[in-house]
């Protein structure tokens, strides 16, 4: 896949983002790192611990959407952000995730929650494309 991973989109009062994988595993992991971008978010440096994440839902519009609002769970209650993804995504409603987290050094922007907002996975010729927009 060229170009980029994501890349943010006008959207009349919130923020959005298209994201971009070569399956689903690559869209979630990008649409974790554009969260994390589009809210300034930067680690402190030192090390990082890891942290296991299983997830269920109903279909894969749900799952990413549950990934998305378990990554803002964890910024805000235990004030870390993440540096390395790892993940496994079966039958489209399982999401297995192996996270680096480290504590925060900065955070520009305090995203809300996701939103499930004209939110359809859809397959396109070199993988899978997404726009999520998020309540800021």
């Amino acid at each position: 896949m060229k170009g980029q991973r994501f890349e943010e989109i006008e959207h009349t009062a919130d923020t959005a983002l298209r994201i971009r994988g070569e399956n689903l595993e690559g869209l979630f992991c990008n649409a974790a790192i554009g969260m994390l971008k589009l809210a300034g978010i930067e680690p402190l440096a030192g090390p990082s611990r890891k942290r296991r994440i299983k997830l269920q839902a109903s279909d894969d519009e749900s799952l990413l959407v549950a990934w998305l609002e378990e990554l803002l769970f964890l910024i805000e209650m235990n004030e870390v952000t993440f540096t390395e993804f790892d993940l496994t995504v079966e039958g489209n409603t399982n999401l297995t995730a192996e996270v680096h987290e480290a504590p925060i050094g900065m955070i520009k922007t305090h995203i809300k929650a996701v939103t499930y907002h004209n939110l359809k996975i859809t397959q396109v010729d070199d993988g899978f494309e997404v726009t999520v927009v998020f309540d800021v």
